[in-house]
């Protein structure tokens, strides 16, 4: 079985690795088909991703088809593709008791914690495969999409009220396309012209920010400011500053991490009376909010897919995917 493994920061290595064992109970043994690469993996190759244990077999954004499966524990069948949800949850803690598995006090990661899908096959909890007739490219996209959805799902917007996202990578616009979807107004702010080009002709967002220049002078002139801004650059600069772009009672929702502290003035803060949120991974009804979205036709994911590479191709090929002249809204593997 062909598997691309990560030995170090910035060295993969295409190996043979043993077939996987038959499923075992409750499992389904998975032939990926499509891998999409994602800001964790960039993170992962450069060696500043602080959970990853190398080597490791990263992935976890996943197009997979059923091969086999443990008799009587699902209705899935061979043949069938599925987005995964790759997140391995006890199911007993605080957190998965109170249906939020997506914050597990020992949750596991496909592709950080545990080996993900950058190999031909292998075995998965059966209930964390969501089945769909979509094309399998877009199912390798569901669980990103569904990083956005749970923020969206989070922050819980009123129709017609005004968002802001700031960061316009696939993360932002999956924030942005839900926040749609939920019936707010949504304006994209973005430093990269690539970017702002990508979301003024596919987004069409309410308003386009060029965060290049003052952002506060740019929401001061419009008509009404945002009273809930997503932070989805992952940059300690820019989630500090994102504060000043809200009104009183405004929100704010961090969807991007970073390693470090981020801090505010407390007395503006309470002045203002600002809350802010969290939002970490995504959960079952995210998936299922994201497979509907997609089969109802509310998201054109056929701009997104910018470059693809085979998996063969992963060590020499992926170093690339870092260069910003290569202007990558999305890259997915191709596996089989």
């Amino acid at each position: 079985m062909k598997t691309v493994i990560l030995e170090e920061p910035g060295r993969f290595r295409l190996t043979e690795t043993p077939d996987p064992p038959r499923p075992g109970p409750g499992e389904a043994l998975v032939r990926v088909r499509h891998v999409g690469v994602c800001g964790t993996d960039l993170h992962c190759f450069r060696g500043t991703q602080p959970v990853i244990i190398y080597p490791r077999v990263i992935g976890h954004e996943l197009c997979v088809e059923v091969v086999e499966t443990d008799p009587g524990a699902t209705d899935l069948r061979p043949c069938d593709l599925c987005a995964v949800e790759p997140y391995l949850n006890c199911g007993t803690c605080l957190a998965c008791r109170r249906g939020r598995p997506n914050c597990c006090a020992s949750l596991q990661v496909l592709g950080l914690h545990v080996d993900g899908g950058m190999r031909e096959a292998f075995t998965v909890p059966v209930h964390k495969l969501h089945r769909s007739t979509l094309p399998p490219e877009y199912l390798a996209m569901v669980e990103m999409l569904s990083i956005g959805a749970h923020a969206v799902r989070r922050a819980a917007p009123d129709v017609g009220e005004h968002v802001l996202v700031v960061g316009a990578g696939p993360i932002g616009l999956g924030v942005a396309h839900f926040a749609r979807i939920a019936g707010a107004r949504v304006s994209v702010a973005e430093i990269s012209p690539h970017r702002l080009d990508f979301c003024a002709r596919h987004l069409h967002p309410d308003h386009l920010l060029d965060a290049r220049s003052s952002m506060t002078e740019q929401i001061a002139a419009l008509d009404d400011p945002p009273t809930i801004v997503f932070e989805a650059t992952g940059n300690i600069r820019s989630m500090t500053r994102a504060f000043d772009y809200l009104p009183p009672t405004g929100t704010l929702v961090f969807v991007g991490l970073v390693q470090d502290a981020v801090t505010f003035s407390d007395p503006d803060f309470h002045r203002r009376e600002l809350s802010i949120l969290s939002s970490r991974n995504a959960t079952p009804a995210d998936f299922a909010w994201v497979l509907r979205s997609l089969e109802d036709g509310r998201i054109d994911l056929s701009p997104w897919i910018t470059h693809r590479l085979a998996l063969t191709d992963v060590p020499e090929a992926f170093p690339r995917l870092l260069d910003p002249e290569a202007d990558v809204v999305k890259a997915v593997v191709d596996v089989a």
